[in-house]
C-alpha cells in the first residue's frame, strides 16, 4: 500500500508561528504531526509514503532524513508554488506504483479513523475514490446521494454546487481530509498547476464516475490549521 501526505502548505492562519516552521513540524503532545501522521499510516500497512513539500521545505526534508521509518519515505517537492491538494497529488504521480489505490492524508488533523477500515472498503474495480467523512458542522460540505459523491455546499457562502441530479435522500457531510483514490485517477485528470482534489472529484463524479463516503463520524477528528484549533488540540491531548 502507498499514501500521500500533504505537507507542502504555508500554514498562513496559524502565522507567526508558521513564519519560522512548517505546519507539518508544529508540536500536539511532545509530537510533530508528521511524526504522528507517519505512525498511523505506518500502523495501518502503508509501505511507501510520499510527502510534498514547499514552504520550509528544507526542514521537513532534514527532519525525514533524521527519522527512521519501517516504510520507504519519498519526498515531492513543490518548488515554484504550493498545488493544492490536487496539484500536489498529481505533482506526485510519478513516485507511486502504477495504477495501486493511494491513501491520502493531510498534516494538520489528529484523528483516530480506523485507516485499515477504509483500505478494505475501498473497491478500485468499481469506485474512483472513497473519501472518509463525518455527521459535524463545518461551513463546507459535501453532499452524498445514494449513488455516491453528489455536490459541495458552502454554507459560509451560501452557494450550493450539484454535479449531477440527486438520487434519493441527500446526506450533508464533512470531509477529514483523509480519502482514498484508485490510481486510474492520473489518466482522467485535465487541471493543471494549483488545484482542489475535491474540485476533480466533483467533476468526475458529475461526468459518472463513483466517489464513496466512508461515514467515521464517532471517531475523535482534531484539525490545527488555526491557533484556537492548535490550542484546543493540545488541550484535548493534555487531558
Amino acid at each position: 500500500m502507498q499514501a500521500l501526505v500533504l505537507a507542502a502548505g504555508r500554514g498562513q492562519r496559524l502565522q507567526p508561528l508558521t513564519d519560522r516552521i512548517p505546519k507539518a513540524l508544529v508540536e500536539v503532545g511532545g509530537v510533530t504531526q508528521l511524526e504522528r501522521t507517519l505512525s498511523v499510516l505506518e500502523a495501518a500497512g502503508v509501505q511507501r509514503i510520499v510527502v510534498n513539500t514547499h514552504h520550509h521545505a528544507e526542514q521537513i526534508e532534514s527532519w525525514l532524513a533524521d527519522h527512521s521509518s519501517a516504510a520507504e519515505i519519498l519526498v515531492s517537492r513543490e518548488k515554484e508554488e504550493p498545488l493544492e491538494t490536487g496539484g500536489g497529488l498529481v505533482h506526485a504521480r510519478h513516485l507511486f506504483y502504477d495504477d495501486a489505490p493511494i491513501l491520502v492524508h493531510n498534516v494538520d488533523i489528529i484523528t483516530s479513523v480506523d485507516l485499515k477500515a477504509l483500505l478494505e472498503m475501498h473497491d478500485p474495480s468499481r469506485c474512483l475514490a472513497t473519501l472518509a467523512v463525518q455527521e459535524r458542522r463545518t461551513f463546507r460540505h459535501l453532499l452524498f446521494d445514494e449513488v455516491g459523491l453528489q455536490g459541495r455546499l458552502d454554507v459560509r457562502e451560501g452557494r450550493r454546487a450539484d454535479t449531477r441530479p440527486a438520487v434519493g435522500t441527500v446526506r450533508t457531510l464533512a470531509f477529514t481530509g483523509i480519502h482514498i483514490v484508485s490510481g486510474t485517477i492520473f489518466e482522467l485528470v485535465e487541471e493543471s498547476g494549483a488545484f482542489s482534489v475535491i474540485d476533480l472529484y466533483l467533476r468526475l463524479s458529475g461526468e459518472g464516475w463513483l466517489i464513496e463516503p466512508f461515514d467515521v463520524t464517532t471517531a475523535e477528528w482534531l484539525e490545527i490549521g488555526t491557533p484556537e484549533r492548535l490550542r484546543a488540540a493540545r488541550q484535548t491531548l493534555s487531558n
